[in-house]
């Protein structure tokens, strides 16, 4: 019996029947006063390593550690897949080596259960590296059969939910996490390198700012009053360079109470870096040469691949503003339309829009809904309106538009950044406007 064939053959039965019948089992090794839940056993190699350098290991004595994926009984012999968290490696045990009583509560074991074997190192008949296992120990009893291999954890919401099983059936996953892992440590390295100094700022705010988005609502019982989890670190972060930094970053959560996609997720991770005596335009380049340098150190190419469409990330990129790529893609030029007529124009293209909205919400849902899926090459998108831009600085040749970009890449939004406004006066009545529109209904209002 294959391994598959064995997934495939747990998957028939009942799930209950099955943790049932691993009860039992559980039941009897106790009697029999095995601990399955009480040994400890470090590996000393790890899968991968072993079947990547063989020619090092060969003939040696290891021991590995991990789940059991596969179990092939052929008589007095028997043929086990280990899977660690560096990949898998076959076990090969018999009984002339590890003796009857081994052997048979070798074949008791199930799929899942996780063991540590000790042996050496060799290449079978057929040519796959394996451990010839002299002895064996039961480190956990799985009692819940794991989702049978090619159909048991495809939905993309429960893999998602369930990301402990997704690693375990799909272990080519666990490269998304270790990529994850070493790009946010290259960002970091990056702007250290760049003079800026990595900070925490609080997590619980009294009042939601730094971005336009719906809070999460908390309550702090000591002081009791209500608090909102960050929608965004900025205004904190502008106090450390009112306070005489010139550079800081953080990495870290942030909360926003809005609708779940593969896009958008309510708790995720960000970057946001502030840099003064600069502006969006130094911006734009440290962003272009953070994302370069990241990918050839952690992909090794400027060109990548992505859902069958081929990337270059190499700076710098396009500069085009929101006004001239609404123009470019719809045919719809906003420069030749009253603020007046803004609305009246984007819904005829089809834009959805709030009931009160304006000119620079047109303008900018315009843009949302018709055309940034089309972005796929890097492109920074410049020139935002004021409107949508509360903490932005104005551009001196158009004070309806701000010094404001995002970069997009296949077509998403992958960063915002700005001038900052450093106009008091003027931040005030910005903020006096959000205001108003919080009290007229925009929850997302600032």
């Amino acid at each position: 019996m294959s391994g598959d064939e064995m997934l495939d053959g747990e998957a028939q039965g009942e799930g209950g029947d099955l943790i049932e019948v691993r009860r039992r089992k559980l039941a009897s090794l106790v009697a029999s006063g095995r601990k399955p839940y009480g040994t400890v056993v470090g590996p000393t190699h790890y899968a991968g390593e072993i079947t990547g350098r063989f020619d090092e290991h060969e003939g040696r004595i290891v021991t590995l550690a991990g789940r059991l994926r596969a179990l092939r009984v052929h008589g007095k012999a028997t043929f086990a897949d280990l899977q660690d968290s560096t990949g898998r490696i076959q076990l090969f045990v018999s009984l002339g080596v590890v003796g009857d009583e081994s052997y048979e509560a070798f074949r008791e074991l199930d799929l899942g259960d996780i063991i540590a074997a000790t042996g050496e190192v060799f290449r079978t008949r057929r040519g796959e590296i394996s451990v010839r296992v002299d002895r064996y120990e039961l480190l956990t009893k799985s009692l819940r059969p794991l989702p049978e291999k090619w159909h048991g954890l495809r939905d993309v919401e429960q893999r998602y939910r369930r990301r402990y099983l997704d690693l375990i059936v799909n272990p080519e996953i666990r490269k998304v996490f270790e990529t994850r892992s070493r790009v946010i440590s290259q960002i970091r390295a990056f702007l250290v390198r760049r003079g800026y100094i990595e900070v925490e700022t609080p997590m619980l705010h009294p009042i939601p700012g730094g971005a336009n988005a719906r809070p999460f609502t908390t309550h702090h019982n000591a002081l009791d009053m209500d608090l909102y989890l960050r929608i965004a670190p900025e205004l904190y972060l502008k106090r450390l360079l009112v306070g005489g930094f010139d550079r800081v970053f953080e990495i870290g959560k942030n909360f926003r109470n809005e609708g779940v996609s593969t896009r958008h997720n309510p708790e995720y991770t960000s970057l946001e870096a502030y840099q003064a005596y600069a502006d969006y335009r130094d911006m734009m380049a440290l962003t272009e040469e953070l994302i370069a340098e990241v990918a050839e150190q952690v992909v090794g190419s400027l060109v990548i691949e992505f859902q069958g469409k081929r990337i270059d990330l190499t700076p710098p990129w396009p500069r085009l503003s929101m006004l001239d790529a609404i123009r470019i893609h719809t045919g719809i030029d906003f420069r030749t339309v009253p603020d007046g007529e803004k609305v009246r124009v984007a819904r005829e293209a089809g834009v959805r829009l709030p009931e009160k909205a304006g000119a620079g919400k047109a303008i900018q849902e315009t843009f949302e809904q018709l055309v940034e899926d089309k972005l796929v090459q890097p492109v920074f998108i410049t020139d935002h309106p004021v409107e949508v831009s509360p903490l932005a600085k104005r551009k001196e040749d158009d004070p309806s538009l701000t010094e404001r970009f995002e970069p997009y890449i296949n077509g998403w939004e992958i960063a915002n950044g700005f001038s900052e406004l450093n106009d008091p006066i003027d931040q005030r009545e910005r903020f006096e406007a959000q205001v108003r529109a919080r009290e007229a209904g925009d929850d997302e209002a600032h």
